[in-house]
């Protein structure tokens, strides 16, 4: 007997259902978590500019102090971790195309060669028609440290606003982020 191989298919449609139904993690960082709390609106368009809406977005960020809520963290062994810190959230896609995460702004973790990154988000997106999640960063507009960070430096110049979020002028504590799937703004995703 042959065994021919089937064709390879993409998630869905329901495959938000299983990761969101009782899954989803809007809060990120408990109320006692130390850090400057921060509001994170993630907008996800396709190439057209049209609100995907049935999507789902996932966050892993360190602390306010740099470290991630990992066992294997070695920054976790020397220093105690915030017990109402979690590290990650997961939320689904409305139909705008927008969800939120309440946080707090992370601080520097350490690169290879223990060189500081800038503050940042890991971004993780799943959605219908994709084989498999795309990769991408959140950097805060305006940080000064964003100019040294070795990852932004990886992305030409005219690329690297694709990775900033944006802060609400009328609200100085909530941050604005597009994600375009395609298109000239397309997000920078990487290969990881």
């Amino acid at each position: 007997m042959d065994l021919v191989p089937t064709p390879s298919q993409t998630a869905g449609p329901y495959f938000h259902l299983g990761m969101t139904d009782t899954r989803s993690v809007p809060q990120i960082a408990g109320p006692q978590t130390k850090g400057e709390r921060v509001w994170l609106t993630c907008r996800l368009v396709d190439g057209d500019d049209a609100p995907v809406c049935d999507a789902v977005i996932e966050i892993w960020q360190a602390d306010a102090e740099g470290k991630y809520n990992h066992p294997d963290n070695v920054r976790n062994r020397i220093q105690s971790r915030d017990p109402s810190w979690l590290g990650f959230g997961r939320m689904p896609t409305a139909l705008d195309g927008c969800c939120e995460f309440e946080t707090i702004r992370p601080g520097r973790v350490l690169g290879l060669g223990n060189e500081p990154q800038a503050p940042h988000l890991n971004i993780a997106i799943f959605a219908r028609g994709l084989l498999k999640q795309l990769y991408t960063r959140i950097y805060f507009a305006g940080d000064p440290s964003n100019a040294e960070d070795a990852v932004m430096k990886l992305v030409t110049p005219e690329r690297r606003e694709t990775l900033l979020a944006q802060p609400d002028p009328a609200q100085p504590s909530r941050w604005r982020f597009d994600i375009h799937l395609q298109g000239e703004m397309e997000t920078v995703f990487f290969d990881v």
